[in-house]
């Protein structure tokens, strides 16, 4: 096999070998291909010649220069030109040069765009022919002899034009070969000259930056990318332009997503070949595993100290609980109250890594959003002190949404902590923001502090990680982004984009709860009753039943949008009311996973006993599902 590099070397070498002067220009009249003689036929200085040079500025050359004789308005011969190459048609003409000679000229259109041209000099042919028709009586035995060697040129000529054919073809099945195989690559690939334009694109630019356009060929990198993502990689195409090859990682500024980004020089030393991938997976993969590992290792840890270090606190506090209680002097005394809050901080602490070492589950139920943010709200003011402001803004259902309130809570009074520390004894304003915006219910926290260091915001989410300087456990925001994708949520730090402090945001599954007509089949009494303050607690309206048979009557009631009933009824079976045009069925059971009338149900199965949260979530499963 022939690597890329040294099979274009090779066509390169093959076409200089020709008699002919050759020139392939592309659809957007940029050289492609040109051999030496077509160089030396038309005298063009190095710059002409490189691939990507313009066609109108070789045009413009040899109209300057005289090539195509005396112009009264050199700009419009130019124009006309290049207006006639952007619609090119085959042709073949003859013409005579400004020094005398002649040439002719053959070009053919490519199926991909762009043409390629051969330029033959005619000039010996042109001599005998004017010869023959100026001696024709006295010479007509020269004649004979140069009507050999004409048809001797001829003949060389044929071949020579049948080989260029040959390579024609294969030049333009290479060339749409070359394209179609690069605009199937899930990576954008392009060569950008030492003006940072671009070469050559195979198209895929929108698929890797979204909201960038895929005809790019001409334009800048800052056009196509837009100042803010070209400022942040510029100085990586300087270093490639200047021979050194570049791999790094940028984070794209409309959208977040992180693309890796390898910049390679090319050999002439004309550019830089372009490869950008799509990384933001293999980066959320990357940290999540990252986390994972540092949980691991807080778990180890409290699993080895867990208990020793505990007692040891046990035994501090009481020690110091006794002495607390003892006739000391005030200094004394004051040491001891001392001890006692650092040991107390010693037992949350413990406590907190044991949180994030195992996180516990979530527990979803009907809540009302707008209540459970104004009830945060009355709880954290208190403690943010006189010169700090907290703003509540909602956006949200009037329908309840399923999720956990404690964590929720837990996580969001995180945040306002954090933000109250960063700001200081300056005070300031916390804003606390909360929209849905489907698929997420979205909660964003904002200061107006110094905002994330950029170590911060690399490295917030990790264990241990803190800027408190000896103040924090370096555990909340670990815990955050924990119990965010636990919900299956996630969660952002940045900083605000007028500069003007932080922004933290959380996003959770946007589930709302919307009110239901419930069929509830029970024959026990009392459980009944229970479950039916159970569920019109949530909202819903329940119609009752108390066996198999007055089920089945009720079953085909308009606007049912499910059947809750026990598995084993007195007078039949909960999961025979399962019908494919009745609404969904969702039965209840004390039996055992691994019963054999369980495991044959039609239909999902919540096991007994189970609370409103576990009745809630199965039944917003079934009813969406």
């Amino acid at each position: 096999m022939i690597a890329g590099n040294s099979r274009a070397e090779l066509m390169q070498s093959g076409l200089n070998l020709i008699g002919q002067a050759l020139s392939i220009f592309d659809a957007d009249l940029r050289l492609a291909v040109a051999n030496r003689q077509y160089q030396a036929m038309f005298d063009l200085p190095d710059n002409l010649i490189r691939p990507g040079s313009f066609f109108e500025d070789t045009i413009r050359f040899l109209v300057l220069r005289g090539e195509y004789g005396p112009q009264d308005d050199p700009d419009e011969a130019v124009r006309l030109r290049v207006e006639q190459a952007r619609t090119f048609q085959p042709h073949y003409m003859e013409r005579e040069r400004q020094d005398g000679s002649w040439i002719a000229v053959e070009g053919a259109p490519l199926s991909q765009g762009g043409w390629v041209t051969v330029y033959t000099d005619i000039t010996e042919i042109k001599r005998q022919e004017a010869l023959l028709r100026g001696r024709s009586e006295e010479l007509s035995g020269q004649v004979l002899d140069h009507a050999e060697q004409l048809a001797a040129a001829n003949r060389e000529l044929a071949a020579t034009i049948t080989a260029l054919q040959e390579t024609k073809r294969i030049v333009t099945e290479t060339q749409a070969r070359t394209r179609q195989v690069t605009e199937m690559v899930p990576a954008h690939i392009a060569h950008v000259d030492r003006d940072y334009r671009y070469l050559f694109s195979n198209r895929q630019l929108p698929q890797v930056y979204p909201g960038t356009r895929p005809d790019i060929v001409g334009l800048t990198v800052e056009q196509a990318l837009g100042t803010v993502n070209f400022a942040a990689i510029r100085g990586r195409f300087d270093l490639a332009l200047a021979g050194r090859h570049q791999v790094f990682e940028i984070t794209h500024h409309e959208t977040g997503r992180r693309i890796r980004i390898a910049l390679t020089p090319d050999r002439a030393g004309n550019g830089v070949y372009v490869l950008s991938t799509d990384v933001t997976a293999e980066v959320e993969v990357r940290e999540a595993l990252t986390h994972a590992s540092r949980r691991e290792l807080a778990a180890k840890i409290t699993s080895g100290l867990a208990h020793d270090f505990g007692n040891l606190l046990t035994v501090i506090l009481g020690l110091q609980d006794r002495l607390s209680r003892a006739d000391l002097p005030p200094d004394a005394l004051g040491d001891v109250q001392a001890t006692l809050a650092a040991t107390r901080r010693g037992v949350q602490l413990l406590e907190r890594i044991g949180q994030i070492a195992a996180p516990r589950g979530t527990t979803k139920e009907p809540v009302s959003v707008q209540p459970l943010l104004q009830d945060l709200c009355n709880m954290a003011r208190p403690t943010l002190g006189d010169k700090l402001r907290l703003e509540l803004q909602t956006d949200l259902p009037d329908d309840p949404l399923m999720l956990d309130p404690g964590q929720l809570q837990d996580a969001l009074l995180n945040l306002i902590l954090n933000a109250r520390d960063a700001m200081g004894t300056a005070g300031g304003t916390v804003t606390l923001t909360a929209r849905a915006a489907a698929p997420w219910l979205e909660i964003d926290v904002t200061d107006n502090g110094p905002g994330f260091t950029p170590e911060a915001l690399s490295r917030a989410t990790e264990p241990f990680f803190s800027t408190k300087q000896g103040q924090g456990s370096g555990l909340g925001l670990a815990m955050v982004f924990d119990q965010a994708k636990l919900a299956g949520g996630t969660l952002r730090i940045t900083n605000r984009p007028d500069g003007q402090g932080a922004r933290v945001r959380l996003r959770l599954p946007l589930h709302p709860v919307h009110p239901q007509m419930v069929l509830l089949v029970e024959d026990d009494d009392d459980l009944r009753e229970m479950l039916r303050q159970m569920l019109t607690a949530m909202g819903h309206s329940v119609i009752e039943a108390g066996s198999f048979s007055e089920a089945t009557l009720l079953a085909d009631l308009p606007d049912l949008s499910l059947i809750l009933s026990d598995m084993q009824l007195g007078d039949g079976l909960g999961s025979d009311l399962a019908t494919p045009s009745g609404p969904p069925l969702l039965l209840m059971t004390a039996l055992p996973i691994g019963d054999p009338l369980r495991a044959a149900a039609p239909c999902p199965v919540l096991g007994k006993p189970f609370d409103a949260a576990s009745l809630a979530e199965m039944m917003n499963r079934v009813i969406h599902d």
